[in-house]
């Protein structure tokens, strides 16, 4: 990577800044038209919206481009993110050319859209509602249009799609108006102060007129395979200062009092919005098959649950002093683990099951980049850092004051005892690939399992006699630091043998592994190597793969912190500030030369290191 001077005359790693409209707490409207010519948005152009149970990706255009119903994971019957022509959306802009500026009504979920065109101004307030008791029986969609200034025509569509290409949408006239139907889907439109509804074959078309004070609805509701409750659309939209009022009281329950309120605060309701809620389980990411590489072929689907993502989530929500999340997800995850162990798999569905392979839909994907995929290859592969993750989390929940049962102790138990023969094995690493080595980090996963079996062990919480899991540990560091520290390169290898640097190393400053001289000169490697501006390629070799990885470059502020290198710490965190989108939203990856998302978004993982970065600046400073 080339390097170029600044004005100051300093050599610096440059990645040129994202585009002032699209940076995260920018003021300025976006631009009028942010797609391709095939119909593609941006993914910077995404804002999440949720119920706990689906989740929505809203276009700055006013497009919802993505919305799986009823469930995250479900097939999307709104996909024009994959399929712009067959994936369908429900679409609300002006007809008239517009300018857009959005923001979250404060401390929610819920979007507000200013459109402003030569005639006038109108606000569009999108929420997925909840209800009086918490999420809704039924899915509804609820999008307010209120007149500010002039008069501003708008037009809707609700155009179902064929998720992702296995059905066809129709259109049933019923004694109640029509409704929409897809595969098991049976679904309505609702409206308010509309001023013609046209209905299709296969969409239902609305027109509005906004004018000031004037106020309308564009609303949805859905069920799955059951009978479908018609709402008062009144009710429908009052449902949204109902679903504003149960963010708000959510929030009240958030402690956060450190540095970086605000990238804290709404990266923890980006979180939230990913807690699958009937079960407890948090996705890693709101969609599949978004590249990493613009040339196609490494699209995943992640709206699966896994151990790892949950282990650092509930640090996080142990933090914010949240106590149903932290609760939820211990009794999902280890409840899970028990019915389909004895080991634990790196990921499940958001319902506890184990996944049913890879299917690959025929459609084009974002933009015609392929493949677009629904399943995760990955439950299926060894990877030892999943013990490390497992017992983390449960040595988290104990220090935090709770007990464990007599089950999941005994099952613990067997699991060190697994731990101990099977790091010596070769495995697919943390980065899931398909050529397994004796990855450095793996081992380290399995020396965090063991040294936090110990103190389980010790302090009552698990059955057995640890002495065997302390040898254990010990032995694996010694492998550690004979095999995998190179002193010429000053940094410890990606495995050993290799000449390659794995920026997982980082997790292991923070498991506490070492904080010392081997741990500090090998951040500086890392810097070095696979630095783009602020940011970190995951491995060595990707920078001619795909983008940068923000989580690694959240995990490099606490690193960095937690080997007493506090001022370099604060430094990075400060410039990483303006990496999320203009609504605080984090992708899996960014392109450092222009500041594109790449991968799947919203993605947790991103999410929980910003937010375990800004607690690890303000706990050991």
């Amino acid at each position: 990577m080339s390097t170029s001077p600044d004005e100051a005359g300093v050599q610096t790693r440059g990645a040129r800044p994202a585009p002032a409209h699209l940076r995260w707490g920018a003021t300025g409207p976006g631009p009028v038209d942010e797609r391709d010519d095939d119909g593609y948005a941006d993914l910077r152009t995404y804002a999440a919206i949720g119920d706990g149970r689906a989740l929505a990706l809203v276009a700055r255009d006013g497009s919802i481009d993505w919305l799986p119903l009823p469930a995250i994971d479900a097939p999307p019957v709104f996909g024009a993110l994959l399929d712009a022509e067959h994936g369908g959306c429900v679409e609300l802009r002006p007809v008239e050319e517009f300018t857009a500026e959005r923001e979250y009504v404060p401390g929610t979920n819920v979007l507000a859209t200013t459109f402003r065109t030569a005639s006038g101004s109108v606000r569009v307030t999108d929420a997925l509602n909840t209800g009086v008791a918490g999420r809704l029986p039924w899915s509804e969609l609820a999008r307010r249009v209120e007149g500010l200034s002039g008069t501003v025509r708008l037009r809707a569509a609700v155009r179902p799609g064929t998720c992702l290409g296995t059905a066809s949408p129709w259109v049933q006239q019923t004694v109640h108006g029509a409704v929409l139907r897809v595969d098991g889907l049976t679904m309505a439109v609702r409206t308010l102060g509309e001023d013609r509804v046209v209905t299709g074959d296969q969409r239902i078309d609305v027109e509005y007129t906004a004018t000031p004070g004037s106020r309308a609805l564009l609303g949805l509701v859905a069920t799955e395979r059951e009978p479908l409750f018609l709402p008062d659309p009144a009710l429908v939209d009052v449902g949204i200062d109902r679903t504003v009022e149960n963010w708000a009281a959510w929030g009240e329950e958030f402690r956060w009092e450190g540095d970086f309120d605000r990238s804290v605060r709404r990266s923890a309701l980006a979180l939230k919005l990913m807690i699958h809620a009937p079960s407890g389980s948090m996705v890693a990411a709101g969609t599949t098959s978004l590249p990493e590489d613009l040339t196609g072929g490494k699209n995943w689907d992640y709206r699966f649950a896994w151990v790892r993502d949950s282990a650092y989530a509930l640090t996080a929500l142990f933090r914010f002093g949240l106590r149903e999340e932290t609760h939820g997800a211990m009794s999902w995850l280890l409840g899970t683990i028990r019915r389909h162990g004895p080991e634990p798999r790196v990921c499940y569905t958001l319902d506890g099951e184990l996944t049913d392979g890879v299917h690959e839909p025929d459609v084009p994907g974002w933009r015609g980049i392929g493949p677009v995929q629904s399943g995760n290859a990955a439950a299926q592969q060894l990877q030892l850092g999943v013990y490390g993750d497992l017992f983390s989390i449960v040595s988290l929940y104990v220090e935090h004051g709770n007990v464990l049962d007599a089950e999941t102790g005994r099952s613990l138990a067997s699991i060190a005892d697994t731990a101990c023969d099977r790091w010596r094995q070769k495995d697919a690493g943390m980065w899931e690939l398909h050529e397994p080595q004796h990855y450095t980090t793996s081992k380290l996963g399995c020396w965090q399992a063991l040294t936090k079996a110990v103190e389980l062990a010790e302090a009552g919480q698990i059955p057995g006699d640890p002495s065997r899991w302390r040898a254990e540990a010990a032995r694996i560091r010694t492998w550690v630091e004979e095999n995998a520290w190179d002193d010429d390169r000053g940094a410890y290898l990606w495995y050993p043998g290799s000449d390659g640097l794995d920026c997982s190393i980082l997790l292991h400053a923070i498991s506490g592994f070492d904080r010392g001289e081997r741990m500090s000169s090998t951040l500086d490697a890392l810097r070095r190597e696979l630095g783009a501006g602020p940011h970190l390629y995951r491995y060595t070799g990707m920078d001619r793969e795909e983008g940068v990885f923000l989580a690694c470059s959240y995990w490099m502020v606490s690193a960095l912190q937690l080997c007493g290198r506090g001022r370099e710490a604060r430094m990075l965190m400060e410039e990483l500030e303006g990496t999320a989108n203009d609504v605080g939203m984090l992708a899996e990856m960014l392109d450092p030369a222009d500041g594109a998302f790449l991968g799947n978004l919203p993605q947790a993982l991103s999410h929980l290191a910003l937010v375990n970065a800004a607690i690890t600046l303000e706990e050991h400073t």
